[in-house]
């Protein structure tokens, strides 16, 4: 499908149809789509995918290629039902999520899952949005529990902590040579060097250590940025950062 916006001419394609009938192993309702460091799309669904001890689909985790091939990765039982929030790639590669129903207590999880489909539940308490600080733990928030609103609680702020480094995030992740980048992270005061997949850029810390101002140097190529730390430590980049011709 093809529509004239302006003197553009912008195409419509569809890449892949949801099916809603009983036992359809791809799931209903998705939450948005995460991409991966490898270029493929990571998304959740919140409902279907294949039939749980007689009970219709609890959600499902899947992936789709930039040609449109689609694979149902996951599907949710009694580890968790329904993931909601959208799903985040962590520092360590592998894909981080939340669920609103099932787990051991029945109010949800927080889960891991591998490029390869191995899911682990992280902590069986659900979360309705999920983050990671470039510390290396995980942030979000709850729609209840905690303590100051009764019976259920009103919800909470948290931070996870499962052990993965600190890291350095490019924003924007993608430009051209010359663009203006900002590299976020933690303690950067000191920095001695900032590599755009091993060329040299030129660069500025921000006066609380949080940040760095920089571009993109010529003759970079995609790949990770790495920043050097005063003690000789390298905080590297959770995502590949693209440059673009």
């Amino acid at each position: 499908m093809s529509h004239l916006f302006g003197d553009m001419l912008t195409t419509l394609t569809t890449l892949h149809t949801f099916c809603t009938q009983p036992g359809c192993p791809d799931g209903v309702d998705p939450t948005g789509l995460t991409l991966a460091p490898n270029g493929d799309l990571w998304g959740a669904t919140q409902s279907g995918g294949a039939t749980c001890n007689d009970q219709a689909g609890l959600g499902t985790i899947f992936k789709l290629t930039p040609s449109g091939q689609f694979t149902t990765v996951y599907a949710f039982c009694l580890e968790g039902a329904e993931p909601t929030a959208q799903l985040i790639v962590g520092s360590d590669g592998n894909f981080y999520g939340t669920t609103v129903l099932g787990g051991p207590f029945g109010a949800g999880t927080i889960f891991r899952i591998t490029p390869d489909g191995a899911l682990t539940t992280l902590y069986s308490a659900g979360a309705t949005t999920l983050m990671q600080d470039t510390d290396g733990d995980f942030y979000g928030t709850t729609s209840d529990g905690g303590s100051n609103c009764l019976p259920a609680g009103c919800g909470t702020l948290f931070r996870l902590s499962i052990g993965l480094s600190p890291f350095v995030k490019a924003l924007p992740a993608s430009g051209k040579a010359g663009a203006v980048v900002k590299i976020l992270g933690t303690d950067l005061t000191g920095a001695t060097g900032v590599m755009f997949n091993g060329t040299a850029a030129v660069f500025t810390v921000n006066s609380a250590g949080t940040s760095i101002s920089t571009t993109v140097p010529a003759g970079a190529a995609t790949g990770t940025v790495q920043v050097t730390l005063s003690g000789g430590g390298t905080l590297s980049s959770n995502l590949p950062f693209r440059v673009l011709p």
